[in-house]
């Protein structure tokens, strides 16, 4: 790209390649949820008008492929500062990320009084994760993934 720098060309990366986490773990969680609630697949529905609970674990089984992508090809340039190599404020920025979708989710169903597949997925799994995403990604960035104290922008690019 003409006039892109490194330092912005190394943040375009590592926007695109936690987009292709986000995308694979979202993907589970999407089909484990809708199998947990809605019998996808499988015809009866495990957690049958369950939404919150079918969705925070979907999205937990999803939160260990993020962690493991995030750490090895999204951000293997940025030590971990924690001894348990982040995995800790990982497990709470997402349990607090997670609040956006179940909203979403609980806006939808008891507010709305909306109770279809649609419904639940556009509401959890759309604006709720699109929301979820951006705070994800900053918060991620700036306590699990942060770059080491010595670091330049520049330092890094040529890693």
């Amino acid at each position: 790209m003409v006039g892109v720098t490194d330092p912005w060309r190394r943040r375009l990366g590592e926007v695109a390649r936690f987009f292709v986490v986000a995308q694979a773990a979202t993907w589970v969680s999407f089909v484990l949820f809708n199998v947990l609630l809605h019998g996808m697949f499988v015809g009866d529905a495990l957690l049958e008008d369950q939404a919150i609970p079918a969705y925070v674990l979907a999205n937990c089984v999803g939160m260990v492929i993020s962690f493991h992508g995030s750490r090895g090809w999204v951000f293997p340039h940025r030590p971990p500062r924690q001894a348990d190599g982040g995995l800790t404020a990982y497990v709470v920025i997402n349990l607090a990320a997670m609040v956006l979708p179940v909203g979403c989710l609980y806006l939808s169903r008891e507010v709305l009084g909306l109770d279809s597949a649609l419904a639940d997925n556009l509401s959890a799994n759309g604006i709720g994760l699109v929301l979820a995403f951006g705070a994800r990604f900053l918060l991620f960035k700036r306590f699990v993934f942060p770059l080491p104290a010595e670091s330049t922008p520049d330092a890094v690019a040529t890693r």
